[in-house]
């Protein structure tokens, strides 16, 4: 990079940074209004990307349900039926960390589609472009969360506490947007989608796994149980399953809270600062 061009990048990020102190509030919010509708209609214009919240929850359940569900559900004590009763809230869980993923790929690919740069040029607030892509990516996990409900339903789940559904849900979203920093991150520093898709399973794979949501974890070594215990996303699906059938919930919803408060505080800085000056 050249004397001149390294100049101009710097003189370019330091008037970003000044233009982005000087929006006001109401400036911040009608941008991230703006940049919300801009990538919904993205969505519209190319229904594939729906694909994944669309198939994932149908696919996950039905595999869970009908290939381990019996052998699991006979240790649980109440079948196939009852293995039900216990996967579905675990899948919610698994639902806001696997399509969390999806908002680290799609920012990787709107900078090398040089969108970024074009966003990054205009007088608009640098978190604008983040909140848009968070705010989109929630919607497309509510749908994911909707259609594997409907999926439940008809393997025969039983809602019996609709209040606790809708809080089991606002959870995994309050969950999701935490993780969803990691993932924003990872798409700023990160070459390409397919690093970002890489990175992603190192992490997704040992917490889903490593966790209460496809099976009870008391058979786990005690080395592994430690840390299934405080693994947010064990503490999720527990969570879940207490608001949506019973049981107790205040520490695994504290625990879950706690852990989404933490991840934000610090990755959300994080993740503007690096957007702010990426070159």
């Amino acid at each position: 990079m050249s004397a001149t061009t390294a100049t101009a990048t710097a003189g370019a990020t330091a008037g970003a940074t000044a233009a982005d102190v000087r929006i006001p509030l109401r400036g911040h919010l009608r941008h991230t209004g703006a940049l919300i509708r801009r990538n919904l209609l993205w969505i519209k214009q190319d229904p594939e990307s729906m694909f994944d919240a669309l198939l994932m929850p149908v696919v996950f359940t039905l595999l869970f349900v009908y290939v381990f569900g019996g052998s699991i559900g006979q240790a649980l004590g109440g079948g196939q039926d009852g293995y039900v009763q216990y996967v579905i809230p675990g899948m919610i869980a698994m639902m806001s960390m696997t399509l969390s993923q999806g908002v680290g790929t799609g920012f990787s690919q709107d900078f090398n589609s040089g969108v970024m740069d074009r966003f990054r040029s205009l007088p608009i607030g640098r978190g604008s472009v983040l909140f848009a892509k968070i705010t989109v990516e929630l919607v497309r996990m509510l749908f994911a969360t909707t259609v594997l409900m409907i999926v439940a339903v008809l393997v025969g789940f039983d809602i019996h506490r609709w209040g606790g559904l809708f809080a089991a849900v606002g959870l995994s979203a309050v969950f999701a947007s935490s993780i969803m920093w990691v993932f924003l991150t990872l798409g700023v520093i990160l070459k390409n989608a397919q690093s970002v898709q890489a990175m992603g399973f190192l992490v997704l794979f040992p917490l889903q796994f490593g966790s209460s949501i496809f099976a009870p974890t008391k058979s786990m070594p005690g080395w592994l149980q430690a840390f299934t215990d405080y693994n947010p996303l064990s503490t999720l699906a527990d969570a879940s399953r207490g608001l949506m059938i019973g049981g107790p919930v205040a520490h695994d919803l504290w625990v879950t809270l706690g852990w989404s408060v933490a991840i934000t505080a610090v990755m959300a800085p994080v993740a503007v600062h690096k957007f702010r000056t990426k070159t």
